[in-house]
C-alpha cells in the first residue's frame, strides 16, 4: 500500500466528480467499470441518442406492422377474421419477446449487449422480408393495391414471409424494454434533478416511439397501400440499419449497469425457504435476516426495507436453530431484500393483469379499425386515403396529449392533490382505462352509422372514413395515460435486479392483449355462427355486426376498471433503503482509491 493516507471525505469528493461510469463488455456482461468525468448534459445527450434510435426502430417496425392485415388479405388472400387473428398473434409475439429480452438483460447480457443483438435480429428480419416480397410474393408488380390481384404465392415465399416477420417480432420486441431501461440508466439517481429527468424520459420515450411510427402511418402506408410493398419494406430495412449504427456509435459513452444474475432462482428460493419453514412463526422485523453494510446480497441492487404484505414469505428470512448450525443456504434462509424482491413481483402482478383488457382495445387499431376503414368512403377528391393511415390521428393525439399532460394536467392536478407528479402512476393508468372504454363506444357508434350507409349490393359504405377520427384520437389520448403510466410504474416499482423485467411488463401486457383479442374473436365467431348466420365479423363486414364486438370490449373494460380500482387501493409501493446511494458511492470510493494508489 501507499504510505500516503486519504481521508474518506477526500475520497467522497473525488467520487462525486467522477460519478458517471463507462463500461467494458466482457463475456457478454458489463462487469468492469472505469471512471469518467461528469458532464452536465451527458445524461440527456446519451438518452437523446437512444430516443432517436427508438424512433427509427419504431419507424422500421411499423412500416411492416401498420399495414400487415391488408398484406395478408390482399397478397396472401386471407379472410378478414383469419387475417385479424394472424395480426393479433404476431403482435402478441412481438411484445411477448420483450420478456425474453428483459430476462437476458437483467440476468446475463446486460442492457447494452441485449439491445445490440436484438436490433441486429430486427435488421436481418427486415432484410429477409424485403427479399421475399421482391422475389416471391409481389407478382405481378404493383399487385396488392386493392384492385390488382396477386398470383398465388409459392410455399417458399410464404415460409420466408412468416420467418421474416417473426424475426422482426423477436428483434423489435426483445430490444424495446431494454433500450427504455438503458435510457433511464443514463440518469444518476443520486442527483435530484436527474431523478426528475428520468421521469420525463419515459414520456419522451413514448413520444419518440410515436414520432417514428407517424412516418410509417402516413408516408410508408400510402406507398404500400398503392401496391409498392417492397419499397415500403426496403425503407424500413434502411431505417433499422441507421438505428443500429447510431446505437453502436454511443458504445464508449453509455452509463452501464451490471447484470444482477438470474432472478428466477432468487424468487424460487424465497418460496422454497418459506415452504420449508411453514410451521415457523415469522420473526419480528428486527430479527429477520439481512446482510451487514449498505449493499444487498443481490449483486448491484440496493437494499429493500421490510413490508407487511405477504407476511408468510417472511418465514424465508426467519433465522432458526438449523440455520445457525451450518453455512448459509439460500434455499433455506433468504435476506429481507431477496424476500421483498419476490413480494414486489407478486404485488405488481394484479395491477399488470388489469392492464391486459386495455391492450385488447389498443390492438384493434392494427386489425379491426383498419378493416372497418377499408369498407368506408375513403376518397378525398382524387386522393384515396389508405385505411391504415388513419392511425396517424392516433399518433398525433399521442403527441398532442403528451404536451397537454405535462403542461396542463400535471400542474392542475398537482395543485389539487399536492403530489409533485400531479397524478400518481396508478391514477394515470386508471384514467387511461376510462378513455379507452369511451373509444370503443365511439367505434361501435361509427360502425352502426357505417352499416346504415351501405347501399344494397355495394361493398363499401358511403359513410366517410373520417368518422373514425374520434375513436383513433381517444385511443391516442388513453395511451398517454395508460402506457406512459405503465412504463413509469413498472420501472419505478421493480427492484434493481429486475428493472428490464419491469419495463417489459408494459410490452407483455400488449402481447397478452393481442392473444386475448384473438381468443375473443374466435369465441364470438364460434357463438354467432352456430345458427348458420355470418357472425359478427364475417368476410363481408356489411353482413356482420362488428359494432357489437366493440361494445363487448367496452363492457369488459368497465368490469376490468372496477377490479383495477380495488387492486390499486390494495397496492403498497416498494420501500428502498434510505441509504439507496450507498452501493454507488461505495463502488466509486473503491474505484477512486484504486486510482489514487496506482
Amino acid at each position: 500500500m501507499s504510505d500516503i493516507e486519504y481521508s474518506i471525505e477526500e475520497i467522497e469528493k473525488k467520487a462525486d466528480e467522477e460519478i458517471i461510469s463507462f463500461g467494458k463488455i466482457e463475456s457478454g456482461n458489463e462487469n468492469q467499470r472505469s471512471p469518467g468525468k461528469r458532464k452536465k448534459c451527458r445524461g440527456w445527450k446519451l438518452a437523446s441518442l437512444l430516443l432517436v434510435n427508438q424512433g427509427l426502430a419504431t419507424l422500421a417496425f411499423f412500416g411492416v406492422g401498420v399495414n400487415l392485415v391488408l398484406f395478408l388479405t390482399r397478397v396472401l388472400d386471407q379472410d378478414n377474421a383469419v387475417a385479424a387473428n394472424n395480426v393479433s398473434k404476431w403482435t402478441g409475439t412481438v411484445y411477448l419477446c420483450s420478456l425474453i429480452g428483459a430476462f437476458l438483460s437483467d440476468s446475463y447480457w446486460g442492457r447494452y449487449l441485449t439491445c445490440a443483438i436484438f436490433q441486429l435480429i430486427l435488421v436481418l428480419g427486415l432484410g429477409l422480408l424485403s427479399f421475399a416480397s421482391w422475389f416471391f410474393l409481389i407478382s405481378p408488380t404493383g399487385c396488392g393495391d386493392g384492385m390488382k390481384l396477386c398470383n398465388t404465392p409459392s410455399s417458399v415465399g410464404v415460409v420466408m414471409f412468416y420467418l421474416s416477420i417473426y424475426l422482426i417480432a423477436l428483434g423489435y420486441g426483445g430490444h424495446q424494454p431494454t433500450v427504455a431501461t438503458l435510457g433511464a440508466d443514463q440518469f444518476d439517481d443520486s442527483n435530484p434533478n436527474a431523478v426528475m429527468s428520468k421521469a420525463a424520459f419515459f414520456s419522451s420515450f413514448y413520444f419518440a416511439l410515436n414520432v417514428g411510427s407517424l412516418f410509417s402511418n402516413t408516408i410508408l402506408v400510402y406507398y404500400e397501400d398503392s401496391g409498392k410493398w417492397t419499397l415500403g419494406f426496403l425503407v424500413s430495412f434502411g431505417a433499422a440499419i441507421i438505428a443500429l449504427l447510431l446505437y453502436l456509435s454511443g458504445t464508449s459513452r453509455y452509463r452501464y449497469v451490471k447484470a444482477s444474475g438470474n432472478p428466477l432462482p432468487r424468487v424460487a428460493q424465497v418460496f422454497v425457504a418459506a415452504y420449508r419453514k411453514w410451521g415457523v412463526t415469522p420473526a419480528t422485523i428486527d430479527a429477520l435476516y439481512e446482510v451487514e453494510g449498505t449493499e444487498s446480497a443481490i449483486k448491484g441492487s440496493r437494499k429493500i426495507l421490510h413490508s407487511n404484505d405477504f407476511k408468510f414469505l417472511d418465514k424465508a428470512a426467519t433465522i432458526t436453530s438449523m440455520d445457525l448450525r451450518g453455512p448459509n443456504n439460500p434455499w433455506k434462509l433468504c435476506t429481507v431484500t431477496q424476500v421483498e424482491e419476490a413480494k414486489c413481483v407478486l404485488k405488481m402482478l394484479p395491477i399488470w393483469l388489469c392492464t391486459i383488457i386495455y391492450s385488447v382495445i389498443f390492438t384493434q387499431m392494427a386489425s379491426l379499425f383498419v378493416e372497418q376503414g377499408d369498407v368506408m368512403a375513403s376518397k378525398l377528391k382524387n386522393f384515396r386515403i389508405p385505411a391504415a393511415s388513419m392511425s396517424a390521428f392516433d399518433i398525433c393525439s399521442v403527441l398532442i396529449w403528451t404536451g397537454v399532460y405535462r403542461h396542463v394536467v400535471v400542474p392542475v392536478s398537482r395543485s389539487l392533490t399536492g403530489n409533485p407528479k400531479g397524478l400518481t402512476e396508478l391514477q394515470r393508468m386508471g384514467t387511461g382505462l376510462i378513455i379507452g372504454m369511451i373509444a370503443m363506444v365511439a367505434a361501435g357508434v361509427t360502425e352502426i352509422q357505417r352499416l346504415k350507409s351501405v347501399s344494397p349490393g355495394s361493398k363499401k359504405s358511403s359513410l366517410s372514413i373520417f368518422w373514425q377520427v374520434p375513436q383513433y384520437v381517444l385511443v391516442g389520448a388513453s395511451e398517454v395515460f395508460m402506457y406512459v403510466g405503465q412504463l413509469e410504474f413498472f420501472n419505478g416499482q421493480a427492484p434493481d435486479g429486475v428493472k428490464s423485467f419491469g419495463s417489459s411488463l408494459c410490452m407483455a401486457s400488449i402481447s397478452l392483449g393481442n392473444y386475448v383479442s384473438s381468443l375473443l374473436i374466435n369465441i364470438v365467431m364460434e357463438i354467432t355462427t352456430r345458427d348458420g348466420g355470418p357472425g359478427w365479423i364475417p368476410d363481408d363486414l356489411n353482413d356482420g355486426h362488428m359494432d357489437r364486438f366493440y361494445f363487448l370490449i367496452a363492457g369488459l373494460t368497465a368490469v376490468d376498471f372496477i377490479i383495477y380500482v380495488y387492486c390499486a387501493k390494495w397496492y403498497n409501493g416498494i420501500n428502498l433503503d434510505t441509504s439507496e446511494n450507498g452501493i454507488q458511492l461505495e463502488e466509486q470510493q473503491k474505484e477512486v482509491l484504486a486510482s489514487l494508489m496506482s
